[in-house]
């Protein structure tokens, strides 16, 4: 029986090439919206947009993970009962 890890690994260039994407992307909207030609309010009213969308972003993959990592324990709990109970079961026991 061959098992799946509960987490897949990812490498390390996968996951700096995450971070440096995030940080292009967050640092050009910061920039587009510090050299925007309007007022301070509005200016800030988008700073306080985009720090709202980021933030429930990161919460968003963090429930999608959380659930999915759910999902896999609790399929290989129930593998493993399946398993078990397989192993235990005798079909040619004759019960007295």
């Amino acid at each position: 029986m061959t098992t799946k890890p509960i987490q897949p690994t990812h490498t390390g260039a996968f996951y700096l090439q995450a971070v440096i994407s995030f940080a292009l992307a967050f640092g050009a909207v910061v920039l587009g919206i510090a050299y925007l030609p309007a007022d301070a309010w509005v200016r800030g009213f988008l700073a306080v947009g985009v720090l709202y969308l980021v933030t429930s972003s990161f919460m968003l993959a963090k429930v999608v993970r959380d659930k999915q990592e759910l999902a896999a324990v609790t399929t290989r709990v129930d593998q493993a009962r399946l398993d078990k109970l397989l192993a235990e079961h005798d079909p040619f026991k004759v019960e007295a």
